[in-house]
Parts: structure tokens; sequence; C-alpha cells
């Protein structure tokens, strides 16, 4: 399963890309963990015809000592991922050999003479395309963690095809004919809740995939899913090129000037994995560029790794984004139409807990004046302090981390680098585990002899602390290597389900934490904590989920409540339980002292103007070119033209600039959705307050609910009345006005 990249939390943005299968138009709208939510394969001449009913059960049956990834997972656990045994080459004989199965086993529902039922056709379809699933699990993982120029050549070959393969399963009109009796049968209400929460949401998903349109619209929707499929690849493959190849060396002792020790050791890492002896290397990735930006005192060379990073996808070279977004953009307003919606926004935010665009700008524009006001305020500190100091410049945007850091050192005595020494990654893991225990009751062994498809990834079993159950397998990828996509991400390898017996969940966290001296501590800053806090909250909705149907299993609900849970378990890090317990300096030992605690919780609210405006321009930006008309559209122009109209403060940049947001344009994933992150932050700011109003972050009663209602829920009831049902009312804004410090009184 898999969502798609890069995320806000405490609208401070961190790269964040939840994995679920990659293909285009029908996993914007099937997220599921089915092979129907597929991907694509039509058209491929090694493909046989799928009315050759037979033909694929004989093709896998020839190909599974051959191929690994077409065989069904053993071993332990329900069985676990083959990833010692993978090749690159095993990857497109595998696709194509799990569509023709998954394509004959639709046909053999599709067909079937007896009249629809709910077991003959929606659990029939929940039943479809396990082999699919694994090898597209597999697919998902090497894409965004293992990527290279073989496995890309892979990607640009398959990726269409396997939007063409998804088209061939909602434009089958004997499966949706099959589909709307069961939906509008008198029988549907004899079913239990999930199962009609099941049925509309097949039945939904088929409409809105344009399961109704005529022969030739339906071609021509399939040919701008494919065309849209290989823009999607090329855009994160440039983008990915720009992040691998790009880098700032530096040369001398002087131009480390300001950096900590630990930052020092991680670029002369960097620096030796490239063979540049004698040198220290800034990566063009956020977890390097970042640091660099809030501690570097060489002001020429914080310009220049400023410029490397915000210029991803946009140098004008042959890995330049700007005519893949315009194409991007068109062919998803012709989509749009041809479906009978207004825009591609109104499109993807019909089934949204926000419903309309309007909705959603209604609530980012009420936050922007206020977040915009206070950045006047940050910068003018900063400016303040610069003077102060005869610096004699102007606040620019790569002067705002340094200056800032400045400006919380003098107002709050909080020195990041002092924060830092006592968050090591491994305790904080920990701490994780911990609050699991403590609000889920989860308990975390860690297991050897699990195959991993990089020597650093390692696995823990989750169990029920009380009756040792068997819950599921927690696989943490956290280090940044080349070939992985930057920023954080929750992974579902398999999710929960009990259709046919109890199938339990494979889940991962990824990060791209920075390895320094052999045998040192992983120290890693507040906010790639927070980050890592929100990334294991996504992995604790799949180990929760309760459910029978895989389609609604764990995180596969909608795009503005995904963000929910996982932005809640930040609150957790900031706990005195936590820190007490974890936070521990990585030379003494000693936990963080309760005055060093008190003076981050009273600077929780510092540089929230930053923050919020630096997302809030990309989820406007990201929302405004989806309510245009893409014919007009240049796409650089558009962004500077938009950020001004806005009134952008001239010091930020967006959080993630047209030509390099993956979020929008590496596929459907968070297009015209980036707003999601805050409408989530909504419900996150509003349900924490239940704990605080009760008897504190750790309330058995509260965490009771929260787990009933949300966590174990995934998508067989409504988020709102999953929200409801927790909170005893609908969210207010109130609570996340105060969390960012903008209330009035």
């Amino acid at each position: 399963m898999m969502f798609d990249y890069f995320r806000n939390a405490n609208q401070n943005t961190r790269n964040h890309y939840h994995i679920m299968r990659k293909s285009t138009f029908l996993y914007s709208l099937l997220i599921s963990s089915t092979g129907l939510l597929g991907t694509a394969n039509a058209g491929d001449a090694g493909m046989k015809n799928s009315n050759e009913g037979s033909a694929s059960s004989t093709m896998i049956e020839t190909t599974l000592d051959q191929n690994p990834m077409l065989a069904k997972w053993s071993g332990p656990y329900g069985g676990i991922p083959p990833f010692d045994k993978i090749k690159i080459s095993d990857f497109k004989p595998a696709l194509e050999a799990a569509m023709e199965e998954n394509l004959n086993e639709i046909k053999l529902i599709a067909d079937n003479a007896t009249p629809p039922t709910f077991e003959n056709t929606i659990a029939a379809m929940e039943r479809t395309g396990k082999t699919l699933d694994r090898v597209q699990t597999i697919y998902g993982i090497w894409s965004s963690t293992m990527n290279s120029d073989e496995f890309g050549a892979v990607e640009t070959e398959m990726e269409p095809k396997l939007a063409a393969f998804a088209d061939k399963i909602t434009q089958n009109e004997s499966l949706f004919k099959r589909i709307e009796t069961v939906y509008n049968s008198p029988e549907k209400n004899k079913l239990t809740p999930e199962q009609q929460r099941l049925t509309w949401t097949y039945y939904n998903n088929f409409i809105r995939a344009g399961a109704r349109l005529d022969a030739a619209s339906k071609k021509r929707l399939s040919e701008i899913n494919q065309a849209l499929a290989g823009l999607y690849t090329n855009f994160s493959q440039n983008l990915l090129a720009d992040e691998s190849g790009k880098f700032l060396e530096l040369k001398s002792e002087a131009d480390l000037a300001g950096l900590p020790q630990s930052l020092k050791d991680a670029a002369a890492g960097a620096a030796e994995r490239k063979k540049l002896s004698g040198s220290w290397v800034i990566t063009n990735t956020r977890s390097s560029v970042d640091p660099f930006l809030t501690y570097s005192d060489r002001r020429d060379l914080r310009e220049k790794a400023w410029r490397m990073f915000v210029n991803r996808g946009d140098n004008g070279d042959e890995h330049d984004n700007n005519k893949i977004i315009v194409e991007i953009l068109k062919l998803r307003q012709e989509r749009a139409h041809l479906l009978g919606y207004k825009t591609h926004a109104h499109w993807r935010l019909e089934n949204s807990m926000a419903k309309t665009p309007e909705k959603a700008m209604e609530l980012m524009e009420s936050m922007w004046k206020p977040a915009v006001n206070r950045v006047h305020e940050e910068v003018a500190d900063m400016q303040a302090l610069a003077d102060k100091e005869g610096a004699k410049i102007t606040i620019e945007p790569w002067d705002y981390r340094y200056y800032a850091e400045k400006v919380r050192k003098a107002k709050y005595d909080l020195d990041q680098t002092e924060v830092k020494q006592y968050l090591q990654l491994e305790n904080l893991r920990e701490g994780m585990f911990w609050v699991a225990g403590e609000l889920f009751n989860f308990s975390f062994t860690p297991l050897t002899n699990i195959p991993v498809y990089e020597p650093s990834i390692r696995v823990w079993e989750v169990k029920d602390k009380t009756t040792g159950k068997h819950i599921g397998l927690w696989y943490f990828d956290a280090y940044a290597r080349p070939g992985k996509r930057s920023g954080a991400w929750m992974n579902a390898y398999r999710s929960q389900q009990r259709m046919d017996g109890e199938i339990t969940t494979i889940v991962s966290n990824n990060s791209n934490f920075v390895v320094g001296k052999p045998g040192e501590p992983v120290l890693i800053s507040w906010e790639d904590a927070t980050t890592l806090f929100h990334e294991f909250g996504h992995a604790l909705h799949g180990l929760s989920s309760n459910v029978t149907y895989p389609l609604l299993s764990g995180t596969n609900v909608v795009r503005d409540y995904v963000e929910f849970p996982s932005q809640l378990l930040e609150h957790w890090l900031s706990t005195k339980e936590v820190l007490s317990k974890f936070a521990l300096h990585y030379k003494t030992g000693n936990p963080i002292p309760d005055a060093l605690v008190d003076r981050i919780q009273k600077a929780s609210t510092f540089n929230k103007g930053f923050t919020t405006v630096e997302y809030l321009s990309s989820a406007l930006v990201d929302m405004k070119l989806h309510l245009a008309d893409a014919n007009t559209i240049d796409a650089d122009a558009f962004e500077k033209s938009t950020l001004a109209e806005l009134g952008m403060p001239k010091e930020i940049v967006m959080r993630h600039r047209t030509p390099q947001f993956g979020h929008v344009f590496s596929s459907d994933g968070y297009s015209a959705g980036y707003y999601s992150y805050l409408w989530s932050d909504v419900l996150t700011a509003d349900a924490f307050s239940a704990f605080t109003e009760a008897g504190g972050p750790y309330d058995k009663a509260v965490a009771k609910r929260l787990r009933d209602n949300v966590f174990s829920v995934g998508n067989t009831i409504d988020p709102e009345i999953g929200f409801r049902n927790f909170r005893g009312r609908d969210a207010k804004t109130d609570a996340l006005m105060k969390k960012r410090g903008f209330m009035t009184k």
C-alpha cells in the first residue's frame, strides 16, 4: 500500500512518502492492498489476450522457479518478502505475469453467469490480484529505496503499461454492471455495515474512474492515464537525478565555519562515498542542506547550498521538469472534463473530508494572513540581530534558518545543538516503542535472519503485550544512500485482513538519516525526531487495523484524514515521560534536564510563521494550479505570479517549488491535495486536547477511544463519524491556532 510523498507535521513539511503501488489513475481511487489497485499493462506484445482463461496460471507455474517475486511469501509470520532473492531483471516478467493472472481473475468474475451478489462479485474482487500485490509491493520498494539507471529503465517501460492495465479493469463493462447491480440491490441492506461500505467504495471508485463513459471516451481516458504514468516517472527520475548528481563540495576548514561536529562528520562521510579525498560534501537533500543552512557561518556557501536545493528540476538542462509539469496539468484538466468535473481539483476532492476546493481554500486562507504577519515579526527580529552584530546584510532566504537559530538562542536560551546531544536515534526508537506500549498495548521484539533488501535494515515483531498475540512486523530503513528518495515515509508490505482467515500486516518506516563516524550514535534534530514519531504514527495506524476486507484496511483512508493519526503521534515526543526516559545525553547518559525541556516547550511556537508560510505557499500554489486553465500555464511564471498575488514574504521560498513537487507531480497522490496536512492538523490539535482535558497524554480511556474509533477502523466508517465518535463532537480550529501561536487572546 502506498500513498505519496512528503508531508507537513507541525506545519514543517518534512519530506514524506507513503508507499503504495505506483499505478496512476486507479491508484488514486482504489487505495487498497488488492490487485485491483493494480497498475497497469495492456498492449504489451508479450502478454496473452485476457480471454485465455487458463493461460495465467500456466504462465505463473512455469515461471515460479525462475522468478521469486511470483511465489507466495513463505516462512514465518504468515510469509515474509523474499528480498534476498530479488534481481532487477525479475521485475518486468513478474509484473507481466502477475497482470495477466489478475486480468483472468477479473474475467472470471465479469463473465460469471450467476446473478451478481456481494460474495460472487464484491468479495470475489477482494480476493483477486494477490500475486500482483506482492510483485508491486517489491516494485514500489525498489522505486523509492533502491533506484538505479537499470531499475529506472524498467519503470520507464512499465509505468504506462501498468496504467493501461488498471483501465482494463475499471473499463470492463460487464464487471461494472455486476458491481452496480449489487450496489442497487435491495439485498444490500442485509449486508453488514462494513460490507455496505466496501460495496459503496467499489461502486463509487469505478464511476470516478470512468466506468460510465462511452467507448471513445474510455479510449481517450486510457491514453491520458498512460501518458501521465510516463510523465510521472520522468518527473521523479529527473528529481532523483538532481538530488543524486548535484552537491556542494567544501574544500577547506574555513568552509566548515560554524558547523557542529556531527554535521562535519556526516559531510566527511558523504565525501568519502564520492571518493573526494580531503573534502566535505553537502548532498542535495533536505537532511543535508537544512542543517547546513542553519549553522554555516559562510553566507556565500549558504547561498550556494540554498540555490542548489531550491532549483532541483529547474536548471534548464536534461533534468528540467517545467515542460513536464505543463503536460501533466493539461492532461489532468482534459481527464477531469472527460469525467464531468469542472477541474482536476474538483474531481480529487469529491471524496475527501473537505469535499470541495473552495472549502479547502477557505481553511488555507484563514491561516495565511496570521502566518504572514508572524513572518514579518520573525524577520524583524532576525534583521535586528544581524544589524546588532554588524553584518550589514538584508535577510535573504538563505539567511532565514541561520538567523532564526540565533534568535531562538537569544529569546529562549535554546540551542538546537544542545538539544541534539540528547536525541539519539536508537533511544528515540525505543521511546516510540514505549509509547506504542502505553497507548496501543504493543510490544516490539527484534528479529534476526529476516531477509532485507539492504544490510542496514532491521526488523521487529509486534505483539499484544497482554495476550502475546502476533500483530505484525515492523521494518526500519533508517539511513540515506544513493538511489533512495529523500524524505521519510511509511510502507505497508501487507495489509491486515480476515476474509479467509487472519492475515497480519507488515509495515515499514523509512528515513534518510546521515551516518556519522563508525561507532558513534546517530544524533538527530528535534525536527527530525518529530518526523520519526510522525511516520511511526502511520505505522501504528497500519498495525492497529482490525477489519475484514483489505480495501478498507489500515491507512486506506481519504487523503485529508490519513495524516491525522500520524500528526497526532508527534505530540508524544515532547511528553516528559518520553524525554526523561529516552532523551539521554550521548556521552554522559544523563536525561535531558527539566530546565531544557521547559525551554523547548516555551519555544514550541517559535518560527511558526516561517514553517506555516513555507507549507501553505506550496499548498495554495498546488490548488491554484489545478483550478486554473492549464492551456495558459507556464509553470515558472505561474508560481511567481501566484506568490506575488498572495504577498509571499521575499525571505521565504515554497517548501516544495513546482519543479520538485513530488507530492503533486510524481503521481496523482497529493495533487490538489497538499492542503490535507493542514486539514488533518485541525483534527490533530483538537484530538490531543481530548487527552489534556482528561488525565493527560497517557489517559487509558481516551487512548481506547482513539484506538476504537480512529486507528483500528480503517475505512470501514466515514472519517467524520469516526472522529466524532472519538471526540464527541466535530473538530474546532481553536486548538490549531493556539498550537501555532496565532491566537490573538
